[in-house]
């Protein structure tokens, strides 16, 4: 018999826009943010967008919604035991 795996997370969600713009919904938290790199609380985990030139634009934590401007690079995903450790896991691999 074959067993389901349910996700019981709280849905989130990442529009881009040319690169300019990303909408992000589902945030629970903002960890550190500054103009090359946000670290999101999501609730399964965590999620960085790299890029240059990054501010800011809306923050609304009741509904969970997140707007970043300026040049988006890449976004990292990471669970929540990914962040501890020698230098492993998400802020190991950020701040080399």
């Amino acid at each position: 018999m074959e067993e389901k795996r349910i996700n019981r997370s709280k849905a989130h969600s990442i529009f881009i826009e040319n690169r300019e713009r990303i909408t992000i919904n589902g945030v629970e938290d903002v960890e550190s943010f500054n103009a090359e790199m946000v670290i999101l609380v999501l609730e399964d985990g965590f999620l960085a967008v790299k890029g240059d030139d990054l501010h800011i634009n809306k923050l609304n934590l009741d509904e969970g919604q997140l707007i970043v401007e300026g040049l988006i690079i890449a976004i990292d995903y990471t669970d929540s035991e990914g962040l501890g450790g020698q230098g492993g896991g998400l802020f190991g691999k950020l701040f080399k």
